[in-house]
């Protein structure tokens, strides 16, 4: 889908089953747009990464995500592992996913659909990646990068208003 409306696919391993990686912050807001959506903000991220479950997890980890230790050292084609309540799959492992949220510190106590800060410096992917120790590979793991970094790991997933 990415290379059909961008043009081109700077993945390392590409094929119509395999996440687009390597896409700064812009890029993965200039798709999402593209097809008439946007990158979730963190607090939308974790909900749908949880399928409903308060858990880091949805289910026992090498049933549900690529890491380090199962991976092979590569990234592989979505729905191969078991999908969340919500039916979405790869939500954590495979490949980190970009959110439109700068990052900020948490703030303390109960919070309803909260949003980062308005400016930063740093932005952050969510859920880990096949390259991530397994112990991160969750739902509420919080990475920092600078919003115009690529790497092999980082990709992006699509919200809809």
């Amino acid at each position: 889908a990415y290379e059909r409306v961008i043009g081109k696919n700077p993945a390392n391993h590409k094929g119509p089953k395999f996440p687009v990686e390597e896409v700064d912050w812009e890029e993965a807001q200039a798709y999402c747009a593209a097809i008439g959506g946007r990158l979730p903000t963190e607090a939308e991220y974790e909900y749908a990464a949880r399928g409903g479950s308060t858990e880091a997890r949805y289910g026992k980890l090498d049933e549900i995500a690529w890491h380090n230790g199962n991976s092979g050292g590569a990234s592989h084609e979505v729905a191969q592992k078991l999908p969340n309540a919500f039916g979405l799959y790869d939500m954590i492992g495979n490949t980190w996913q970009w959110v439109a949220d700068w990052y900020g510190k948490y703030t303390p106590g109960p919070q309803s659909d909260p949003s980062g800060p308005a400016t930063g410096d740093l932005k952050e992917p969510k859920g880990g990646s096949w390259g991530t120790v397994a112990k991160s590979v969750r739902a509420s793991h919080r990475d920092t990068v600078e919003p115009g970094h690529r790497g092999n790991k980082l990709g992006m997933r699509c919200a809809a208003d």
